[in-house]
């Protein structure tokens, strides 16, 4: 494993602006565009959203762990919560697609999944056992060579 650098955070919306810092600055040091930063950015957001808002219920108080690792050409970001797993099934990308769907074929849940799809190159939803939930998003840098079995 690289090296890598982690956060943990309250399960509060007010703590994003850190992780997107901190991903800013992670992301910058490894030469990626501003374009791949910002994607990577909105990505990041909403995994950690979905972390606040569905892994702990109102009375409950939680964290949420990110993982920033650089290494051979790519990114790859961890969020981890300790909180309520859900039930997600992976499928191909291109049955999950929304291309030639209309806007009433859409869900609202799961839409978050969608678009982190549509930035990162590569998305991983582990659950778990019932305790928590980990999303791994990874991003090439540009110019890089697929190296796919690197990132697994």
């Amino acid at each position: 494993m690289s090296p890598y650098i982690g956060l943990t955070i309250p399960a509060k919306a007010e703590y994003l602006d850190i992780v997107r810092l901190t991903l800013y600055g992670v992301a910058t040091k490894a030469g990626f565009s501003f374009e791949d930063i910002e994607d990577m950015k909105v990505a990041v957001a909403e995994a950690c959203n979905n972390a606040i808002l569905h892994a702990y219920s109102h009375d409950q108080s939680g964290t949420v762990e990110v993982q920033f690792e650089h290494s051979s050409g790519f990114l790859r970001i961890s969020v981890k919560d300790e909180g309520n797993s859900f039930n997600y099934v992976q499928t191909d990308a291109e049955a999950a697609s929304l291309h030639h769907k209309s806007i009433s074929e859409a869900t609202v849940g799961g839409l978050g999944l969608f678009l982190m799809q549509a930035l990162m190159d590569d998305v991983q939803v582990l659950t778990h056992s019932g305790k928590g939930t980990e999303v791994i998003l990874t991003k090439q840098l540009a110019g890089q060579l697929n190296r796919k079995e690197e990132m697994v």
